[in-house]
């Protein structure tokens, strides 16, 4: 597995990662519900992904030419992506997505990342070392609140 930057004609790739994640593995959060699916959904796409492949720290995993994973992180340290095809879970990629963006926000001379997260998701960024913080939002796309961890990139 490669991790690298996403250029844009990585776009429609990276949206099928995204839509097949969500679809797929995000059962837990839409609950099978089309509406609220369709909603969650209804950024996903080409044109989008390719302006946040411009606007923001965009990684793809990739092996034999495939895209595997995608994760972003926007320049204040907030992780706005973190999806990988349902083949591909459990593989450590979502890991090392989150690493390697962690590592970035470092570079950048951050002191900490956060996220909301999804319920599916929550499990895996505690086991990361992220933390619940008590604010609490619903969600743009779905209205549904938020769950939002951060984790400090300080060493102790």
């Amino acid at each position: 597995m490669y991790i690298r930057s996403a250029e844009t004609q990585d776009a429609a790739a990276a949206c099928t990662v995204l839509r097949r994640s969500i679809a797929e593995l995000c059962h837990a959060d839409h609950g099978g519900d089309g509406v609220l699916l369709g909603k969650w959904l209804s950024n996903k796409t080409i044109e989008n992904v390719t302006r946040w492949i411009a606007q923001s720290h965009f990684l793809v995993a990739e092996e034999a030419g495939t895209l595997l994973g995608v994760a972003a992180m926007n320049e204040t340290g907030k992780i706005t992506l973190n999806y990988v095809l349902p083949e591909a879970r459990f593989c450590g990629i979502s890991k090392a997505l989150v690493q390697q963006l962690e590592a970035q926000a470092r570079a950048l001379g951050l002191r900490e990342c956060v996220l909301e997260t999804t319920q599916t998701a929550l499990r895996f960024y505690e086991s990361l070392g992220y933390t619940k913080v008590e604010e609490t939002y619903p969600l743009a796309l779905t209205g549904l609140p938020a769950t939002v961890l951060k984790k400090s990139l300080e060493t102790p």
